[in-house]
C-alpha cells in the first residue's frame, strides 16, 4: 500500500508540474484532471473515501467546466504542448527546484509515517472520514456556504479576465 500511495504522490507532483509550467489552457486542464485524480487516490489511501469522491465530483464537475469556457474564450490557433522547447524547460527548473526542496526536508521523512488508516482498522470503530462528514455538514455549514460564494466569485473573475478588451456578445459588430 506504501508504494501505490508513493505512486499517487508522485503523480500529483508531476501534474502539479504539468500545470505550472504549461501556458496553454488546453494542456493546463489535463494536467488538473491528473491532479485532481491522483489528489483523491491519495485521500482513498488515507482513508478518506467520502472526501476523495466529494472532491472529484465537486472539483471535475463544477471547476472544470469553468476552466473549459474560460479556455474557450481564449482560444490560440498554435498551442504550445508539452513538448515545446520553453515547456521543457519550465518543466525541468521545477522538478530541480522540487528536488532541491525536497532533499532539503528529507532528514525528517520515515516510511512508517505513510501507513493508511485502514491498517489500524482494529483500534477504530469507525472509518477515517465518518466522523468528519458528519462534521462538515453541521458544525462546517458556514464554510461550505463561503466556499460556495468563493467559487462564483472564481467563475466572474475567470471569465472578466479572460475577456479582454472585446466586450463578448455586447459588442459592436
Amino acid at each position: 500500500m506504501v508504494y501505490i500511495l508513493f505512486m499517487f504522490l508522485f503523480g500529483l507532483v508531476l501534474g502539479l508540474v504539468a500545470v505550472a509550467s504549461n501556458p496553454s489552457p488546453y494542456f493546463a486542464a489535463l494536467g488538473l484532471v491528473v491532479v485532481a485524480g491522483m489528489g483523491c487516490g491519495v485521500l482513498a489511501g488515507f482513508g478518506g473515501s467520502f472526501l476523495s469522491l466529494v472532491l472529484f465530483l465537486i472539483y471535475l464537475g463544477g471547476m472544470l467546466v469553468v476552466f473549459a469556457y474560460s479556455a474557450a474564450l481564449a482560444a490560440e490557433p498554435y498551442p504550445e504542448g508539452w513538448g515545446s522547447w520553453p515547456v521543457l524547460g519550465m518543466m525541468l527548473a521545477y522538478v530541480v527546484g522540487l528536488c532541491m526542496a525536497g532533499g532539503m526536508f528529507w532528514g525528517g521523512w520515515y516510511e512508517v509515517s505513510w501507513a493508511p488508516v485502514d491498517d489500524f482498522g482494529e483500534f477504530s470503530v469507525f472509518r477515517g472520514d465518518v466522523g468528519g462528514v458528519a462534521l462538515m455538514y453541521s458544525v462546517g455549514g458556514g464554510v461550505l456556504v463561503m466556499g460556495a460564494w468563493v467559487l462564483l466569485l472564481t467563475l466572474f473573475v475567470v471569465l472578466e479576465l479572460t475577456r479582454g478588451l472585446s466586450r463578448g456578445a455586447l459588442r459592436v459588430v
